[in-house]
């Protein structure tokens, strides 16, 4: 495929490396080369099968609009901009286009999901808990789009809400931890990222997915199939 990758941080660069190594043709664009979207024109795109994001949440709008305008399926790993996502499903589908967007593209984590949805059963069984989520100090919206799908989880699961605790230090990748506690005993649910890599790989593996596609998608439509 050839892919244009949005953002030179930590993650696009990875993501393109990654997809470099899986054969694919890859153009990285960091910001200062798509101020006002200039790197996603009509032109700029034509020959590109998929755009994938990972940028910054206030990028992320105006990302999206271009690429629908050009046609071009787009993957999105940024968060932090989903309160748009109702509108952006709109769009995508007058588009015609393919979208496809996860706040997390590890394969454990998603492992974790399949988890905690029975893990939620605990609190219909007089446990109480908390989310914890740790992130580098860099990261700029907190709480993570991870936690906040987990609170999700556990909320259809069990018409629970639990609390987020969010920590921004150092350079942490990313950890989330579930904490289910009753005056018996406390279960841990927890995912520790030791590198990038598994997001970049996930994100990769969403495009190669996306490629022909079209409609509004997320992660867990790659993730039933894989399963």
């Amino acid at each position: 495929m050839h892919l244009v990758v949005l953002g030179r941080g930590k993650t696009g660069s990875l993501v393109a490396e990654v997809a470099h190594q899986r054969g694919h043709d890859v153009r990285a664009v960091g910001a200062s080369q798509n101020e006002g979207g200039c790197a996603l024109s009509e032109s700029e795109l034509r020959g590109i099968d998929i755009v994938i994001d990972f940028t910054a949440p206030g990028a992320v709008p105006e990302n999206i609009a271009a690429c629908l305008n050009a046609g071009v399926n787009l993957v999105v790993g940024t968060t932090g901009w989903y309160d748009g996502l109702p509108k952006v499903r709109e769009a995508v589908l007058q588009a015609g286009t393919g979208f496809l967007y996860a706040a997390n593209f590890s394969i454990g984590i998603n492992l974790l999901f399949e988890i905690v949805r029975s893990g939620a059963q605990a609190m219909r069984h007089h446990y109480s808990g908390q989310i914890f989520e740790r992130h580098h100090a860099q990261k700029k919206d907190a709480p993570s789009g991870t936690a906040l799908q987990l609170q999700g989880l556990i909320r259809e699961a069990s018409g629970k809400e639990l609390e987020i605790i969010s920590f921004r230090e150092g350079e942490v990748v990313g950890m989330h931890e579930i904490v289910l506690d009753s005056p018996h005993d406390t279960i841990y649910l927890c995912h520790d990222a030791k590198s990038r890599r598994g997001f970049a790989e996930g994100a990769v593996r969403a495009a190669e997915w996306l490629e022909g596609r079209k409609g509004f998608f997320s992660f867990q439509d790659v993730w039933k199939e894989m399963l």
